[in-house]
């Protein structure tokens, strides 16, 4: 049965050869396309047949003779019938080749050929046909010049006149010189002088006009040269063109041949007897053709790279040709001869071509005959092969499953390593910075305190450092996920202006952000991650920018595709600070398509740019910048600081949010990094009412003549519930007051408006307070920078409101200048009163072996007014939380010797779990449920590890280091 397949097969493929045979690569696909059925069908009789163990060798032997020889001769049947159509081919090629070449010589030959006659009927008419002549030598060579394009294969045209013996002397007086012989004294130097006068005979053919490029023959004897006269005498005789043999041409020494036409006195019958040919002759014209000249021009012409060698030949005398062009070459295997035709049927002329390479090796025969011949051998062994790869298939099966659960180990080690190089050194850098916050809270001197915020921006950095190496590691190991919560962009975007308003008001840059009405107040995503990319990105900008501004603007993706009001330009007029900028249209030129599919209802794609006008990156680093550790130059990291991975990070983050990220940088001017990240919508808005409660319906002008920052101010304010409008002037504003159409409540002054004149503007303070108006308006200024208040003209200047706008550092401001809130808030943020006395008496356990980290801790809490108990193990804090007790929250350190913090709080569970069960059946009147918050206080920070914590019963998660205030979020939070 398995002989019957196989010869199936062959019989498949035999016909398919046959019949396709001149598609050759068709037959090899389809063969391909035969040979994998019948395997499969071949493999599926195997084993209902044989058995997969068992092998009848005696059939197997027969079959793979058959096989091998019908393969073989099928193979060379096919590398044969190949080989045979290249060669068919090849020559087909060179023929084609070589005629066309012959053709255009031939054409173009003829082309000169008809104008060196006309220019003989012209010698006739305006020479002889006149007197006196219309023509001389100066007329002849500017005629012959102008119109040597007519002759493209010509070197140059000479005319020689017709004298007998006995006009010899009149002649030689007349034209002022000698007739001279055409052989030189030496043959091999050209000089004038050295030519002997012509030997006297019964007709001379002196040259009296001619071309510039041949104006050396004047005056020589055509007649004395051997070519030359009997190509003169069969010119007359016949009428027509004749041709000389390749001869080498006078001074050039180039091989070249001579193209007569004979000039009657009369026009002559067509059937004129060469007698009276001869006696109507008045002289002969002649062309000048530098063969290889006319050739190159024909071959530049078809094409500058040949791929044959072209021969010319004079074939008139067969037994010995005389090549007119072309070198001796090796024989290539093939020879085309094409026959040319110059007008002159007593010369014969060929042109002979070969291919200036051998023929190719036939790669496609040989590659198919030996593929089939390959193929052969391959159906053959299948038979033999089928049960031992089966067999190795199940043993690499087993190993790779081996190796599988030693690469899940060692992956499982790696995050284990991380885990435990993160809780080393986090743990000691939680005391430092710990101990440095609470040392910050004694009575120190300036110097020191200069001391401790040094070391306090040292270990943060440290820390970041330590964040992003992570971050990178989990991203090479793809373990970096997303959470998906409820969070406010807008103040997301505040508490980031807030890291960076300090430096920005030491520089004196404008620092500012701005969301489109369009993107909703709450969304669903991870805002720590977006936190981090706003963050890196706006670190780099503020690091690397002196002067200007550094814009953060966030629209709905489809926006972009339509005028925004806020849209900066490249144009100095039209941006943030009046300085240009990097155009961010081009940093999302290579963004994919928009999904279009995606429903606006369910997902939200925003896209966020961040602009500056820094220094910009040079165009060599330019397709680097993503390259996890490296930097812009070798001098980035001692002016600037970093590590390089900031940027590859942020990337890693885009591409988990669904985004993209790209960006435009002019160096000198700035740079504009646009990224697209797409979030959940949770259909649902929360509107902040803690700040707009008190301002609302309230009306705030803003003086500023740039459109941009102007439009960013008012985004600001209307988040506090205002009306605004926009002045560009203190003049407009004046007007409008004294309108009085509406109540202002609020007037806010760009600082730079402010002081372009003072003076000008202590007369818009004093009308202000001259006014009528019922509720005067409060007036502030705008300012980059913090300073004290200034006086103009005695005026004291309005209170300052300090850049970068926040909601809540607006309202602070606000409040205190409007006489409410009188407490001196850091920065102008508003303290949230009724929240920071939530621990105020509240019973807190801290759990960690770690001396340092509970000092810390528990100075954090008490801050806050909370009662602290310390434990140094998971047995102590089992034995103190043991119900009933009396604490309010427990942090808990996970890594601690004898009993870890997962353990301790799957007992403490377990302790609870009874309790509950007792108070269901009334064993405690008092308590509805015992469950007291445990939050886990560690330096692991990978996302294994807060799972961990969720499944064994932990409420929170707290990460070392860590601030104070984290550690009161954390725990407040049970407690609203």
């Amino acid at each position: 049965m398995s002989l019957i397949l196989v010869l199936m097969l062959c019989c498949s493929f035999v016909s398919l050869i046959s019949m396709k045979l001149n598609k050759s690569m068709n037959i090899w696909m389809k063969f391909l396309e035969i040979f994998s059925t019948y395997t499969c069908m071949i493999h599926l009789h195997y084993y209902q047949q044989l058995g997969p163990r068992k092998l009848r060798k005696r059939w197997l032997r027969k079959l793979l003779i058959l096989w091998i020889a019908f393969g073989t001769l099928l193979s060379l049947w096919i590398f044969w019938y190949l080989r045979s159509q290249a060669l068919e081919k090849r020559k087909e090629t060179l023929a084609n080749m070589c005629d066309e070449r012959a053709r255009m010589l031939q054409d173009q030959f003829n082309v000169s050929m008809n104008h060196v006659q006309a220019m003989s009927i012209l010698i006739s008419t305006f020479h002889h046909g006149k007197n006196p002549s219309a023509i001389d030598q100066e007329t002849f060579a500017k005629y012959t010049e102008r119109t040597a394009f007519e002759r493209p294969l010509t070197s140059g045209v000479a005319y020689a006149v017709r004298v007998l013996h006995s006009e010899r002397e009149q002649f030689e007086k007349q034209q002022g010189w000698t007739i001279k012989n055409m052989t030189p004294v030496k043959k091999d130097e050209y000089s004038p002088e050295e030519f002997e006068p012509s030997p006297i005979q019964p007709e001379y053919a002196p040259v009296i006009f001619a071309q510039d490029t041949v104006a050396h023959v004047i005056s020589l004897d055509m007649l004395t040269g051997k070519e030359d006269r009997d190509n003169v005498l069969r010119a007359r005789a016949l009428g027509k063109g004749v041709l000389t043999a390749p001869l080498d041409l006078i001074k050039s020494n180039r091989l070249g041949v001579i193209l007569t036409f004979a000039v009657y006195n009369r026009d002559l019958p067509s059937n004129a007897t060469p007698e009276e040919r001869i006696k109507a002759t008045e002289g002969y014209l002649g062309g000048v053709f530098d063969i290889r000249s006319l050739v190159e021009k024909l071959l530049q012409q078809l094409a500058r790279k040949q791929i044959i060698y072209v021969n010319v030949f004079d074939t008139t005398n067969v037994s010995n040709p005389i090549s007119m062009y072309g070198t001796d070459v090796s024989d290539t295997g093939l020879q085309h001869v094409s026959p040319l035709n110059f007008g002159d049927p007593s010369r014969k002329h060929e042109m002979r071509c070969r291919f200036k390479q051998k023929p190719p090796w036939q790669i496609l025969a040989i590659s198919t005959s030996f593929g089939i011949f390959v193929i052969t051998l391959l159906v053959g062994h299948i038979f033999h092969a089928t049960v031992n790869r089966i067999a190795k298939v199940e043993d690499d099966y087993h190993e790779m499953s081996v190796l599988k659960k030693h690469a899940e180990d060692a992956d499982l080690a790696k995050s284990q390593f991380l885990a435990t190089v993160s809780h080393e050194i986090r743990t000691p850098m939680n005391g430092v910075l710990g101990m440095l916050d609470m040392l910050m809270d004694t009575v120190l001197d300036v110097t020191q305190q200069d001391y401790v915020r040094t070391a306090q921006a040292s270990g943060k950095a440290l820390v970041s450092l330590i964040n992003a190496v992570l971050d990178q590691a989990k991203i090479e190991s793809g373990k970096l996920e997303l959470e998906a919560v409820r969070f406010e962009l807008r103040a997301v975007l505040d508490d980031v202006l807030s890291l960076f308003s300090g430096k920005s008001q030491e520089k004196g840059i404008e620092l500012a952000a701005y969301v489109s009405e369009k993107v909703p107040e709450t969304l669903i995503g991870d805002p720590g991650r977006f936190r981090q990319i706003i963050t890196n990105l706006m670190g780099n900008s503020i690091k690397f920018t002196e002067k200007g501004h550094i814009f953060v603007t966030v629209h709905l993706l489809e926006e972009v595709t339509n005028s925004i009001d806020v849209e900066t330009e490249s144009s100095c007029k039209d941006t943030l600070s009046g300085l240009p900028v990097a155009d961010r249209k081009r940093s999302w030129e290579a963004f994919r398509p928009t999904d279009q599919t995606v429903d606006p209802s369910e997902s939200i794609k925003l896209i966020i740019s961040v602009e500056d006008t820094g220094v910009g990156i040079p165009l060599d680093a330019q397709s680097r910048i993503f390259t996890p550790f490296m930097q812009v130059g070798p001098s980035i990291s001692r002016i600037h600081g970093g590590t390089g991975i900031g940027l590859s990070i942020s990337k890693c983050l885009v591409n988990l949010m669904n985004g993209e990220i790209g960006f435009s940088s002019v160096p000198k001017i700035g740079s504009t990094f646009t990224f697209t990240a797409v979030f959940s919508n949770p259909n649902e808005q929360q509107m902040n009412g803690e700040s707009k409660s008190q301002f609302c319906n309230m009306l705030a002008v803003i003086v500023d003549p740039r459109p941009v920052r102007a439009e960013v101010s008012r985004y600001h304010i209307q988040r506090l519930g205002m009306h605004v409008e926009i002045v560009p002037s203190l003049t407009s504003m004046l007007s409008m007051l004294t309108k009085g159409s509406q109540i202002v409540n609020l007037v806010l002054i760009e600082e730079d408006v402010w002081d372009r004149d003072l003076t000008n503007s202590s007369v818009f303070a004093y009308k202000l307070r001259n006014l009528d108006l019922k509720v005067p308006p409060k007036l502030f200024l705008l300012t980059n920078s913090i300073g004290g208040s200034r006086q103009s003209n005695g005026v004291p200047s309005p209170p300052v409101i300090t850049k970068p706008l926040r909601v809540s550092m607006l309202a602070g401001s606000l409040q205190r200048a409007m006489g409410g809130n009188k407490d001196n808030a850091r920065n102008g943020e508003v303290p949230k009163l009724s929240l920071s006395k939530l621990l105020i008496g509240r019973k807190i356990l801290v759990v960690d072996d770690n001396n340092v980290n509970l000092r810390v801790a528990a100075g954090a809490l008490k801050k806050y007014g909370a009662e602290v108990t310390c434990a140094d193990s998971g047995r102590k804090a089992i034995s103190l939380l043991k119900p009933p007790h009396s604490f309010d929250a427990c942090f808990m350190d996970i890594q601690m010797p004898e009993m870890d913090g997962f353990q301790a709080t799957n007992v403490i569970r377990e302790m609870e779990y009874a309790i509950n069960n007792h108070i269901q059946v009334g064993d405690y009147a008092n308590i509805s449920r015992w469950h007291v918050p445990i939050l886990a206080m560690t330096a692991d920070v990978i996302q294994a590890t807060h799972e961990q914590c969720l499944r064994s019963g932990m409420d929170g998660y707290v990460s070392k280091p860590f601030e104070p205030n984290q550690l009161y979020q954390e725990v407040s939070r049970f407690f609203l």
